[in-house]
């Protein structure tokens, strides 16, 4: 299965730990919150997109499970 990093736009304050932790997947807006790259993360970064996904302070990311390709 495949993974695909999601944001709660909502619940992010935008901390920007997870542009500092997965820059290849999340950069930062002008106001500092996450612009996500859509589809699916890439098998040499999905450590890296778990390690995101722990150290946000308000659990704003999650990965997503998705069929495989």
């Amino acid at each position: 299965m495949a993974e695909q990093l999601q944001v709660d736009r909502i619940r992010c304050d935008g901390h920007g730990l997870c542009a500092e932790l997965l820059p290849e997947m999340v950069t930062l807006d002008d106001w500092g919150f996450p612009i996500v790259k859509t589809g699916l993360i890439p098998a040499r970064l999905t450590e890296h997109a778990q390690q995101a996904v722990d150290a946000c302070p308000v659990l704003a990311l999650k990965l997503a499970r998705r069929p495989g390709q």
